[in-house]
């Protein structure tokens, strides 16, 4: 494709893949996820409060926590469930009967039960199961849950460090007993995006239900892996708040919707508040008393924040030449950084104008002193905000002086002739 083509095409969008699901995807919003966050404990009242901003937000499901982990998440599953929400609300279970009725009774929609099935997990945590006793525990679960008239999901538990046969052996068997969707996790983050690929591309011609996927950041794949699964024909995708959850957490809902921004603009705008996402994150870092990292994608404070003068010029004359995400969609404003060595006489010219000391009474020449001048300093020490414009101010003074005397010279010659 031609790099003078139309410039209203984007060339970040994906080729076009019949099984692609990045313009049509659901988020699974995991609440559990993020409470077993390391800081996390949250009261009812703060569960309530995440769970209507994300709903209000555009997520298309709430997952809670297990209500069979204690007396108090129980009763917040059902309180919870009560609200009446757009969102559906989940709750993710073991896979026994036990925690399925007990899902159930709290008026959940939906059931996500999770088993593991990598030789590690049947070992260790499952007492030596073989997976023909996992695959007819599998289905008993799910067919209860059926028989109560709410979703099921069933997934695998430490899928990528599972054999392919039998992952595929148990997908193909709770398909055929109509579960509403098979999920895939990465649950020690080990997976790179080719993996994924494959995988999920292996799976979508082996089930003809809905794929979810879990993907943890241990290895720092976690979006990659979430947006390269729905290219292969996942269609859920499960996120939380700043992506906190065990250990290094999993999915980041913000750095997810930055990720799909350029490929999938239209659809997400159309579904999700974006103007809503600080508040939200801002929200659940007090909560769990974190700072919002400097590099956090939309939010951070430096994620549309330029400095070098290359770049300032560039972005003052055309946003889209550094960026490519707009900070008006997620109701922000970038920054263009005028106090270093770095910068450059048109971010000083910009920043003149935002002073309204009429940038155009300023010579070029001038812009250009002042920049200089800022420069000289900058190199010395680290210049504030208030030095910076109070030394243009002071530039802007002298040089109304000089038209001021520039004028009364000229009076005076006037009066002599």
């Amino acid at each position: 494709m031609s790099i003078t083509g139309n410039s209203t095409s984007n060339p970040y969008s994906s080729v076009s893949d019949l099984l692609s699901n990045v313009r049509n995807f659901k988020i699974i919003e995991s609440l559990r996820e993020g409470e077993q966050f390391a800081n996390a404990y949250f009261s009812t009242e703060t569960k309530i409060k995440i769970a209507t901003m994300l709903s209000e937000f555009g997520c298309d499901y709430i997952e809670l926590t297990n209500p069979a982990a204690s007396p108090q998440s129980r009763d917040d599953c059902a309180a919870i469930c009560k609200l009446g929400l757009k969102a559906k609300i989940l709750t993710h279970t073991r896979c026994t009967l036990e925690d399925a009725k007990l899902a159930c009774d709290c008026g959940v929609d939906g059931v996500d039960v999770v088993i593991g099935t990598s030789q590690f997990l049947r070992e260790h945590s499952l007492g030596g199961k073989d997976m023909v006793a996992i695959t007819k525990q599998a289905i008993e679960v799910i067919e209860y849950i059926k028989s109560r008239g709410c979703e099921v999901r069933f997934s695998s538990e430490d899928s990528f460090r599972s054999d392919l046969v039998d992952l595929l052996s148990i997908y193909r068997a709770v398909n055929n007993v109509g579960v509403g969707r098979v999920g895939v996790a990465d649950t020690v983050g080990c997976a790179s995006p080719r993996q994924v690929y494959d995988l999920v591309r292996t799976l979508r011609g082996c089930v003809s239900t809905d794929i979810e996927v879990h993907f943890h950041d241990d290895t720092g794949c976690a979006v990659a892996n979430s947006f390269t699964a729905l290219e292969a024909g996942a269609t859920h995708v499960d996120t939380s708040v700043l992506g906190i959850g065990e250990r290094n957490g999993i999915c980041p809902l913000g750095a997810l919707m930055a990720r799909m921004m350029p490929t999938s603009r239209d659809y997400i705008l159309s579904k999700y508040k974006l103007h809503q996402l600080k508040a939200i994150e801002d929200f659940v870092a007090e909560a769990v008393e974190i700072n919002v990292p400097f590099n956090n994608p939309i939010t951070g404070f430096c994620a549309f924040t330029h400095k070098a003068g290359i770049h300032a010029k560039a972005i003052l004359n055309s946003p889209s030449t550094y960026e490519i995400l707009k900070p008006e969609d997620f109701g922000l404003s970038r920054y263009v950084h005028f106090t270093s060595r770095l910068t450059g006489w048109n971010a000083i010219k910009s920043r003149v104008e935002q002073l309204g000391l009429d940038a155009n009474s300023w010579p070029e020449d001038k812009i250009r002193e002042v920049t200089a001048k800022i420069k000289q300093i900058a190199d010395l020490k680290v210049m504030t905000l208030d030095e910076t414009d109070a030394l243009i101010r002071s530039f802007h003074l002298d040089l109304q002086k000089g038209h001021a005397q520039n004028g009364q010279n000229d009076e005076s010659v006037e009066k002599a002739a």
